[in-house]
């Protein structure tokens, strides 16, 4: 009798992640990773921060070397693109022709950055792969003006590396208060804040009309009429769900691969999905989410490789979302759900080294909070949402923590 196959297509965080904890659970099988782009795999965060700085390079954020993916008995399969996914005959078919046999599969080919809709002119970028890194850093680097059309959080990473790599930079966003959706607008406008405190010039509340020229004399004509001379622009304006490979597959697609609660595809529970590309029965929320943060793909990678090697004892996967995003000097964490809610500062941002801000009703549970070089508070908070302690218990708690610590001068 042959050793069973898990075939993990995407070779990023959340593939890496599924493949170690597989093995870490006691995987006796083979285990196969494939990866689109030629690179041994490697982390995606610091590609708008150290590594687009210069402070690091490629092999420092290197997931998954050859070496390792040797020790752990991982046959990786690099430069190799999925094309189609056969549930019927469980086999994996990949854009050269090859076919893997599986026993499971999980996919975690992630997510894409929304392409440009002005056009891929010479020195546009977007901001996803590592080769987008390296050409987006190329230019930087020959100075300049930056417009960053999208105020997320890719393109406020970006701004802040620009600006400490010494460029004049310009946001623009069609929104008046970017990211006003999650914090909501007084909290959001504390990061307009943040930006042109730091010399990051605004144009929110206006959209981008046409991008015209090549590299070094790009114009970025906005609805309002004004142009933006830039020698270099980065188009940030979301992500989509690498899932256009599923088509064909007759599994449920729509916004991504969509899942039960143990993140197996609806009606074909071999077939599991990691990451980005992943949209999940969320048993504490009631509904189907797709969560495109690092954090997730991490903790949703143990949920499946238990599941695939103990399938008599499944898991549910419910988490308490969290994303990091660092910004000049402030140490954005972001847990739960936040801006759908009532909101209260701890602190004040104006004057203080650290504040938080927490969601929810009074007497309710807490629904999320944000914390500003406060990790403390962002720690004791994820245990307070996942207990469902409610937003006045956790309030009272961290002050009088806070109070303790200053009082014995730890801190």
């Amino acid at each position: 009798m042959r050793p069973p196959t898990t075939v993990v297509v995407g070779s990023s965080v959340g593939g890496v992640r599924t493949a170690q904890a597989l093995r870490a659970a006691g995987y006796p099988g083979d285990l196969v990773l494939v990866g689109e782009e030629p690179h041994l795999p490697y982390d995606k965060p610091p590609l708008s921060k150290s590594l687009l700085a210069g402070s690091e390079t490629a092999d420092d954020v290197r997931l998954f070397g050859a070496d390792a993916a040797q020790a752990a008995d991982v046959r990786l399969l690099l430069g190799r693109r999925a094309v189609r996914l056969d549930v019927a005959a469980s086999e994996l078919q990949l854009d050269d022709g090859e076919r893997l046999a599986y026993d499971d599969v999980v996919v975690a080919t992630g997510a894409q950055a929304r392409p440009s809709p002005w056009g891929a002119h010479p020195g546009v970028h977007v901001l996803r792969t590592l080769d987008d890194a390296e050409a987006l850093r190329s230019d930087l680097l020959d100075g300049g003006h930056l417009v960053i059309v999208g105020a997320g959080f890719i393109g406020a990473e970006v701004a802040a590396t620009a600006r400490a790599l010494g460029l004049e930079v310009t946001m623009v966003d069609p929104l008046d208060v970017p990211m006003a959706r999650i914090l909501g607008p007084e909290v959001g406008g504390l990061f307009v804040g943040l930006h042109e405190r730091h010399g990051v010039a605004t144009a929110f509340g206006v959209g981008v009309e046409g991008i015209e020229g090549r590299r070094g004399a790009l114009r970025v004509v906005l609805t309002d009429g004004r142009v933006l001379h830039a020698s270099t622009v980065v188009v940030g304006i979301g992500a989509v769900p690498n899932d256009g490979w599923l088509a064909s597959s007759g599994l449920l697609v729509d916004d991504g691969l969509v899942c039960d609660e143990h993140c197996r595809a609806i009606g074909s529970p071999r077939v599991h999905a990691v990451g980005d590309v992943a949209r999940w029965w969320h048993l504490r929320h009631g509904e189907r989410v797709r969560v495109e943060h690092w954090t997730n793909a991490v903790e949703q990678a143990a949920v499946v490789a238990h599941n695939i090697t103990h399938p008599d004892d499944l898991r549910p996967y419910t988490p308490v979302e969290y994303v990091w995003s660092d910004q000049y000097d402030w140490k954005i964490q972001i847990a739960g759900r936040t801006g759908r809610s009532r909101h209260e500062i701890l602190g004040d941002p104006a004057t203080d080294a650290r504040f938080a801000v927490l969601y929810g009703d009074e007497d309710g549970p807490l629904a999320g909070l944000v914390t500003v070089n406060w990790p403390k508070a962002l720690v004791t908070g994820r245990r307070a949402l996942a207990a469902g302690t409610t937003l006045a218990e956790f309030r009272s708690g961290l002050e009088q923590r806070d109070a303790s610590v200053g009082a014995s001068g730890a801190g």
